[in-house]
């Protein structure tokens, strides 16, 4: 789970301005690391398949702000994509 602080450094190294959580990149940053920490929580617990749905569903999301954004604007997907280490 994703502390207040955890957070608020997303948002700090991400966005715009520092209240910005509403942006494509911001957004895709903080469903990256939800998603490496449940991950992580399923490596251990491997018959959580509710948590497991949940994970499904957050790639869905993190995979459709992608594509908006890489459809609206290419530099700041390649630049999102680079900086969070994710392959295309």
């Amino acid at each position: 789970m994703l502390t207040k602080q955890k957070k608020a450094k997303i948002i700090k190294e991400t966005g715009v301005h520092e209240k910005d959580t509403g942006s494509a990149e911001v957004q895709i940053a903080i469903l990256t690391k939800r998603i490496d920490e449940l991950a992580s929580h399923l490596k251990k617990h491997l018959k959580d398949k509710h948590s497991r749905r949940g994970l499904l569903q957050m790639v869905a999301d993190r995979r459709s702000h992608l594509k908006y954004l890489e459809g609206s604007d290419k530099k700041r997907y390649n630049a999102i994509v680079k900086k969070l280490g994710l392959k295309k």
